[in-house]
């Protein structure tokens, strides 16, 4: 994911210098339609020499629907934002070679992640557990890692111990006479940390139990919208390690209930 992310930064620099316009059409530049572009016409001098027909043509190489009303609309659009590019257009023969490797490099490495992606989903069923995190709306991929530097959940006797292996617990921050402000202590895992500060963003998103405890800490309680996620995720620690413990899959109606204790 982060080598994705280094590759994803260095094709969105190239576009910055040769066809700063590119976003206009492509909110996803990383969308099949959008990488078999930059493989084949990437800059507007490539653009100008096609017609939106021969475009759609190109793209029926990568795609199985190229045309309609959308592929058309969409080559039209780049053709328009090409005759008014203002990107740099010196050495564009080693430019475009450096993006095609860019591009290859790119689709390998998705490649690389979907595989882990399926893996994942394959051998999730197997860990004890699983299901149960699974069923709160919890992403395949923060599953895994919940489960792998939490451990059995039905082990830990209460939410606070997955928060302290995610260094999400408290400490004061003191040295000799000088004492501190409470802080986190983050001295736990920063990949557990990290899954389940953005699991709550995802459930923020479908959870109508979560919604509603956001919006109460908000309005409520007046908690800034980083101190309402900060106590959520404290809230789904200890959700997720009881229903551990009980063997109880998610229940809406019962969460509405006890996220509000």
């Amino acid at each position: 994911m982060v080598e994705r992310g280094r590759i994803e930064n260095r094709i969105h620099r190239w576009l910055d210098i040769r066809f700063p316009e590119y976003g206009q059409a492509f909110e996803d530049i990383f969308s099949a339609r959008s990488l078999a572009t930059l493989r084949r016409f990437s800059t507007p001098s490539d653009l100008l020499q096609l017609t939106p027909e021969r475009m759609i043509e190109i793209w029926g190489e990568y795609m199985s629907r190229p045309g309609g009303v959308r592929g058309k609309r969409k080559a039209i659009e780049l053709l328009e934002l090409a005759r008014h590019s203002v990107g740099d257009t010196f050495a564009l023969e080693e430019d475009n070679w450096e993006l095609t490797h860019l591009v290859d490099e790119y689709e390998r490495i998705q490649r690389i992640v979907e595989e882990a992606d399926e893996m994942m989903k394959k051998m999730l069923p197997e860990i004890p557990g699983s299901e149960l995190v699974l069923s709160v709306g919890v992403s395949a991929p923060a599953t895994a890692a919940i489960l792998a530097f939490g451990g059995d959940l039905s082990k830990l006797s209460h939410g606070n111990q997955l928060l302290r292996k995610a260094g999400l617990n408290l400490a004061e921050k003191s040295s000799g006479k000088y004492k501190g402000k409470i802080k986190l202590t983050k001295r736990g895992n920063s990949l557990l940390r990290k899954h389940l500060y953005f699991t709550v963003f995802r459930l923020l998103s479908h959870n109508s139990a979560f919604q509603a405890l956001h919006t109460h800490n908000i309005e409520v309680k007046r908690m800034t919208k980083m101190q309402s996620i900060m106590k959520l995720i404290g809230k789904l620690a200890r959700m997720l390690v009881a229903m551990a413990r009980q063997g109880e899959e998610f229940s809406l109606d019962k969460a509405q209930l006890t996220l509000a204790a």
